[in-house]
Order: structure tokens, then sequence, then C-alpha cells
């Protein structure tokens, strides 16, 4: 965890939520009021954002006493209590939405990430998260993706070079666009990785010919396409899948042989995990 990361996410979030202050809660309890409040599960799935949870409660009240009980990659079910927290109702009201806006978010992610993990399990194909995530939030939606057995992408547009289409297209080719990049990052003393995203045959063709990536992103390509570009790359390099692909076809884009799958679903349209925070 990137704790001065985190730290800003939660002050900027809760600025953006207090305000000058939270008036429900200081016109209805009275100052100093002590409570306690549980974390309820109220949807089967995979816990994730507990770790994140506490840190949200000792920024807003470090006085604030939270008993963990599940961790994050739990397997939970309806009615598992997720953690306790008690001390001033004031600090709990002001973390609640806060503490449930995330866990819901990134349990969501992690629990259909599990799921796609789980259905691969046989195969030799890895699951990739993508850029499309929510901004401001890609941090924990890529966290919620490792917590639930996928694995990071880049994480942004600075970790490693990734030709796409426009890419292609504005640079005048696949041979330019390859050749350019080699010699920037040569230029600017950079190491990272280089990977080139292809439409078709004719494109993977120039590819190999051309050489000088990591990993090529088969993208949009049908089942039997798929294969015979495996077949053709041949192990020369690291393979990707990506475009239209769901939990309901994933299986079999695996079959076609590809090392990693990259689906956008896990982070862009991903239902969220029903979860309560409660007095008792």
């Amino acid at each position: 965890m990137d704790i001065q990361l985190i730290h800003q996410f939660i002050k900027n979030a809760l600025a953006e939520d207090v305000g000058d202050g939270d008036h429900t809660s200081l016109s209805t309890i009275p100052s100093g009021t002590q409570g306690r409040a549980k974390l309820i599960i109220k949807e089967d799935g995979i816990l994730a954002g507990m770790e994140l949870a506490v840190e949200i409660f000792a920024v807003v009240d470090a006085s604030l006493k939270v008993d963990v009980l599940l961790q994050d990659g739990a397997a939970v079910k309806v009615g598992d209590i997720g953690l306790t927290v008690s001390g001033s109702t004031h600090s709990i009201l002001i973390a609640e939405r806060l503490v449930l806006n995330c866990m819901q978010r990134m349990s969501g992610i992690a629990t259909k990430t599990h799921r796609i993990v789980s259905l691969l399990k046989d195969t030799k194909t890895k699951i990739l998260d993508t850029r499309k995530t929510t901004p401001g939030l890609r941090y924990l939606e890529k966290w919620a993706v490792l917590i639930g057995g996928g694995v990071n992408h880049r994480i942004g547009l600075y970790d490693m070079i990734l030709i796409k289409d426009n890419h292609v297209d504005y640079a005048g080719g696949i041979s330019n666009a390859i050749k350019a990049a080699q010699k920037y990052l040569a230029d600017q003393q950079k190491s990272l990785q280089i990977e080139i995203e292809v439409r078709n045959i004719e494109e993977l063709s120039q590819v190999l010919a051309t050489g000088g990536v990591d990993r090529i992103m088969l993208d949009n390509f049908s089942f039997d396409n798929l294969r015979a570009a495996v077949k053709l790359i041949d192990g020369k390099f690291t393979t990707e899948a990506s475009g239209g692909i769901t939990e309901e076809n994933v299986l079999e884009y695996a079959a076609c042989g590809v090392d990693f799958i990259s689906m956008g679903a896990l982070t862009h349209s991903v239902k969220s995990l029903d979860i309560s925070l409660k007095a008792y």
C-alpha cells in the first residue's frame, strides 16, 4: 500500500464529502457521544478494501478502535462481519460512507476478478486489468484486481509503451511506430517494455518482421485468427488478447493459447458488493 497516495486520496474524498461539517450528526447527536458499529456483508463475494478502511478510520479519528475480523481476499457470505469500530459517533458517521463506497467498489472488482481467475485455473492464461478505470480511483481499482487474483497491466501512460491503433496510424505504420519507440527509449535512457496492438494477421506479420517489442496485443481477433496468430508468434513474444472479452467467453479465448487476456470490464462496469455499516 502506497501510504502517501492513500492518505492524499482519503483527505480529498473527505473534503469533498464533509465540507464545513457533518451538520446532520452535529445537530442530532450530542458532542462526545460514544458508539460502535459493525461492517455487515450482505452479499457473497471476495472482500477487498479492508486495509484501506482501517486507514480511513485512522485519518478521520486516530482514537477510533477498529477490530478487523476478515482480511482482504477472504471469501465472504451474507451475514459475515468484516470489522467493528468504536469511539466517537460523529467520527464513525463521517468515515462511514467513504469506507462503504471504497469497500463495495473494491469488493465488487475483486469478486468479478476472482470468478474469472477461477474459470481459467486449468489454463496458462492470466487476467489483466486496463486503464479503463474511474478517474481518481485507479490505484484502488487495480489494487482490488490484485486482491481478486488478477494481474495489473501498466498503471498509466508512464510505466510502459503501448502502441495502439491510433499511434500506428499517426506514426505512419507499424515499423515506423516501433522504431520510433525504440529510439525514444534510447534517447531518454529509459527502460520500459514495448507492447504493440495489432488488428489482423497482416499487421501481426509486420510486427514479426520488424521485431523489437516485448508483447503483442491481439485485438478483436476471431477465435480462428487468434489461434493462428499464437501459432505464428510461436512463443517469440508474450501474447495478449483483448476486445469483446466477457466472463461468458473468456475461457474460449484462453483456450486459444494466449499468455494474457485484458478485460476492461473488471473495472469499468463492475457491480459493487452489498456491504453496510450499522450501529449496534
